[in-house]
């Protein structure tokens, strides 16, 4: 079967949280409405990317493809996808925390920005506030809004 990019369901979030849990990836307050786009080939979710919405600026949580899947072009794909959804949904900032994939992120047009230019929507999540660490890289990209 080929991969099938697809919006996230409820069922999804056990099999996020596993993906997530073996990245070592924050889970502690992940709820299925955080898993926006999914990654799925013979009915095994290989990579899943989540999302906090507030008007027109996004925060993207945490990407994770499984390790039989990287390498195949699922991480840019999920991007893509969640770029294309949010800016049908008006959004025109995306913004993100990293740890490790700042070099990748920034093939994908993202820049590394200061803690202090990031609004205070995304300052007030907890994954700004407390579940990534202080040393966490910011990164931003303005995409082009579709749907306002």
């Amino acid at each position: 079967m080929t991969l099938t990019i697809r919006p996230a369901i409820a069922a999804d979030l056990d099999s996020a949280k596993h993906l997530l849990h073996d990245a070592g990836l924050p889970t502690a307050d992940l709820v299925s409405e955080h898993i926006a786009i999914t990654a799925e080939k013979d009915d095994t979710i290989l990579g899943v990317i989540g999302l906090e919405s507030f008007g027109d600026t996004a925060l993207l949580r945490s990407l994770v493809v499984a390790p039989q899947g990287r390498g195949s072009g699922i991480g840019p794909a999920l991007v893509a996808a969640l770029e294309t959804a949010c800016a049908c949904d008006g959004v025109s900032e995306m913004w993100l925390l990293t740890i490790d994939a700042d070099a990748f992120f920034a093939t994908l047009g993202y820049e590394v920005r200061d803690r202090h230019d990031a609004p205070k929507a995304i300052r007030t999540t907890k994954e700004f506030s407390g579940l990534c660490p202080a040393d966490a890289v910011l990164m931003s990209k303005r995409i082009a809004r579709l749907g306002a």
